[in-house]
């Protein structure tokens, strides 16, 4: 794999190069077996998943096995494969994805199925496992859609249902096992069937009436039946996931993700993650705060996220919450809940949040009315909300963003009505001028394993409608509309109560065009419609009631709560009945737990005793720095090969990250988010290799050892860095530099070429700036231009400030007639600059 002739005709090269902090490169040769995790979506949305990190982890913990990464090419990257003839890669030891012996693919949303096939078809693998011969890599499933795999359960061997820390290493060690007994495949399967929370497609087939409508599934194995979740009980019973894996590009969850609890059983009738997930399982205090520790010193993340279906209930986290800020408050570093929930946000925790920098302030009322909550079981009330939203406003927080869901069941005007209502009344009581509320709105979709599992879904026209409505009632400065496109839950509609036969429909989508769907910018609905039109399949069927006691594409897939639960808990959506949570309230009788092996597992507040509190004034943020004195040191770096393709703002993450390693003694700016006083040298272009780049950093303590200093920053760069030189700053550039560079042309370059040009007095050159096509001379910049004895160019480019600028490449590109591609491809090397300093 020629990756270096690859990235450069691609955009963000970084998410491809393989290159981040913590990253686990293994001997191939020694693995006894070799799997890759796949993410089926970009880069910047794979990585932000906890799941595929904690799995990576587990599997890589084990000296025999070998685990490595890859996600969903963007479509210039897929585009670029077919052309150059090149099978898709893992990121680690970039082999080809057929050479492993297992590839396992999350199923994380149901709108990334065709990134699925544009994995598997880049990759070289046949689509349908009935397809694939010896040779091939097993592939297997898991994640929340597994739970209703059907429309792509024709695409994978094996699916995992549940918890995949122990599981995975089951599956391994069986893989292994019948590979080394001479097992064929469906020897293999038959194996993997018998593994708690591991469904085989093949051993249950589909069946139809003749009038097409789905009859239920019919078991083809004898003793399997139904395929039962996996549950971990005890998540301190598993490694945590260290070191981290730190991105070097950003990401869309850019944070160390600290998992304080799995489970949620507030009954939230709508949510299928509260029925997957059960029981709840907390992970202990000590155990968060010691990977919260690491995590934090290990990656030089800034912020670090507490993650749950619902954080506000894990039982520790007042005491939790402000040893963590006591611990981190001084390294600028934030602590942020995404799942908290109205009524478990104290002032109190509040004001422990906001002491870094105030994260963002999401709540999710789901409905507009106290009834509709009432049906759904959220649990709160608007006086609850109004409440929160006072507390928030007056700490401080500008801008707060409330989450709703039109169509959901017994839906009336009244209940749509009520959501800008909601929003109004909360700006009119709670805010004091300067604050805003986002309302954020998206189509209900029914999830099987559900309460709702029957209900009808909205039509496309139905759910435009419910977003005109609320885009009239909230318009002006201080209100924001954001919607789920309703074309794009339509699908997700179909997806989640579909059966086998649309696993034909994804693949005739996919040859058709369909890719990223998750995208609103990718996604075509009109691409569906046609494949659908060809597949002879309607669509909206999907979106119908089902009636009780049907049949349902899932049923033989057990999550462990009774299906009688399902339908009282129906029953008391109607009649407006709460199910109070089993934590507080006893036993509900849902059916997940034996209270042997499976219960729900908690801490007491009171049992825990955090480390020595430091006494802190919660209004300082922790500022170390104020007052002190200031030491500005320039430290010289390299940055070549992979680290060439990181842009300018992915290298300043780089090496803010490694200073938070180092806890480097940094002065930070005032201000609502205080940012290292750190400079640059000027931005590289993209791809650009240099020798003589550098960073000046403001400390307010000195350095007392150079060389060691040295020695630990290298230590801490990723692949591709190398700090040369670190010394006391002399002074500041005038704004006059010289710089020179060297040029690898993909073809000879021609000596004339460069000699012919400095004979010139100009030599205009067209250039892209900010949208506009301007002509600069390029003769006055270049002050040497010569063709040395290895065949490179050596160009000294002079620059100014205030002064119409090229890149080396566009003068190369010019003088040499290169095509674009050819530009894209040449290797330019910074090697040295000379500036001229003024005195301090």
């Amino acid at each position: 794999m020629n990756l270096e002739a690859l990235l450069p005709l691609v955009n963000r090269p970084s998410r491809y190069s393989g290159n981040e902090y913590n990253i686990i490169r293994k001997d191939w040769d020694a693995a006894r077996l070799r799997m890759v995790f796949a993410f089926p979506d970009l880069y910047e949305i794979g990585m932000s998943h906890q799941g595929l990190q904690v799995l990576y982890h587990t599997v890589n913990r084990r000296k025999e096995y070998l685990a490595e990464r890859v996600y969903a090419p963007d479509l210039d990257f897929e585009r670029l494969l077919r052309e150059k003839g090149e099978r898709l890669f893992s990121l680690e030891s970039r082999r080809p994805l057929a050479d492993f012996d297992l590839l396992g693919i999350t199923l994380p949303y149901e709108l990334c199925y065709t990134n699925i096939l544009t994995i598997l078809d880049c990759a070289g693998i046949p689509f349908r496992a009935a397809e694939r011969d010896s040779d091939a890599p097993l592939v297997i499933a898991g994640g929340p859609c597994a739970f209703h795999p059907e429309p792509v359960a024709d695409f994978f061997d094996a699916i995992l249902l549940g918890d995949g820390e122990e599981a995975i290493l089951e599956i391994a060690d069986c893989v292994c096992e019948s590979k080394e007994a001479g097992l064929d495949r469906a020897g293999l399967l038959a194996r993997l069937s018998e593994i708690q929370g591991v469904y085989v497609p093949i051993f249950f087939e589909p069946s139809y009436g003749v009038d097409g409508e789905f009859q239920g599934m019919i078991p083809r194995k004898d003793g399997y039946r139904k395929v039962v979740r996996r549950i971990l009980s005890d998540l301190d019973s598993v490694d945590d996931p260290l070191p981290p894996l730190a991105p070097l590009k950003r990401i869309v969850h850019d944070r160390l993700g600290v998992e304080v609890a799995r489970g949620c059983t507030r009954g939230c009738r709508f949510c299928q993650a509260g029925v997957i997930y059960r029981p709840v399982r907390e992970r202990s205090p000590e155990r968060v705060m010691n990977f919260a520790r690491q995590g934090i010193s290990q990656s030089g993340f800034d912020e670090l996220a507490m993650l749950s279906l619902s954080t506000g209930d894990y039982s520790c986290l007042p005491g939790l919450l402000t040893e963590m800020m006591d611990t981190f408050a001084d390294r600028r570093v934030s602590v942020s809940m995404p799942s908290m929930r109205v009524g478990t946000l104290s002032r109190e925790i509040m004001d422990q949040i906001k002491r870094v920098r105030k994260t963002g302030f999401t709540l999710a009322p789901e409905a507009g009315t106290d009834r509709l909550r009432r049906v759904i079981n959220k649990g709160i009330t608007e006086d609850d909300l109004v409440k929160t939203c006072i507390d928030a406003f007056g700490l401080g927080w500008k801008l707060i963003k409330l989450y709703f869901m039109f169509g959901l069941p017994t839906e009336t005007k009244e209940d749509i009505e009520a959501i800008p209502y909601l929003a109004h009344k909360i700006l009119k009581i709670a805010g004091r001028g300067g604050q805003k509320i986002n309302v954020s709105a998206a189509t209900f979709v029914p999830k099987p394993h559900t309460p709702f599992q029957w209900e009808p879904q909205l039509s496309i026209d139905e759910g435009f409608e419910h977003i005109g409505f609320l885009r009239d009632r909230l318009r002006g400065k201080r209100f924001g509309l954001k919607w789920q496109d309703p074309r794009q839950s339509f699908l997700e509609g179909v997806f989640s109560r579909g059966d086998r036969r649309l696993s034909e429909l994804v693949e005739v989508a996919w040859r058709l065009g369909a890719r990223l769907d998750a995208w609103s910018d990718h996604y075509d609905l009109g691409i569906w419609q046609r494949a659908a039109e060809e597949c002879g399949i309607d669509l909206s069927r999907y979106l119908r009631r089902r009636e009780l006691g049907a049949p349902l594409p899932w049923q033989h897939l057990d999550t462990g709560v009774n299906e009688d639960f399902y339908q009282t808990e129906l029953i008391k959506a109607a009649n407006e009945e709460y199910t109070p949570d089993c934590r507080v309230h006893g036993c509900q009788e849902c059916g997940v737990c034996d209270f042997e092996t499976v219960m729900p597992l908690t801490f007491e507040d009171t049992a825990w005793e955090p480390g020595a509190k430091r006494k802190k004034d919660a209004s300082d943020g922790g500022r170390p720095d104020l007052g002190k004195p200031h030491f500005v040191y320039k430290l010289t770096y390299s940055r070549l090969e992979s680290a060439r393709f990181l842009g300018h703002l992915e290298l300043i993450q780089v090496f803010y990250r490694m200073f938070r390693r180092l806890q480097l003694p940094l002065h930070f700016s005032q201000g609502f988010n205080p940012s290292p006083k750190v400079s640059f040298s000027p931005a590289l272009p993209l791809g650009t290799e240099s020798l003589a780049e550098y960073v000046n950093v403001d400390l307010y303590e000195p350095v007392k050892d150079f060389p060691s200093l040295l020695r630990e920053l290298n230590d801490q760069l990723p692949e591709g860095f190398k700090v040369t030189d670190v010394q006391a700053d002399a002074g500041k550039q005038t704004g006059s530099v010289e710089t020179c560079y060297r040029i690898e042309l993909s073809r000879p370059a021609a000596e004339n070429d460069c000699a012919g040009f400095m004979k010139m007095d100009n030599f205009p050159v067209s250039v892209l700036r900010k949208g506009k096509l301007r002509e600069v001379d390029a003769r006055p910049l270049v002050k040497e231009l010569s063709l040395a004895a290895d065949g490179k160019i050596e160009i000294v480019l002079f620059s100014e400030t205030g002064m119409a600028g090229l890149k080396p490449i566009e003068v190369v590109s010019a003088i040499a007639g290169l095509t674009d591609e050819e530009a894209r491809t040449v290797r330019v090397l910074k090697v040295w600059v000379r500036e001229e300093k003024a005195e301090k």
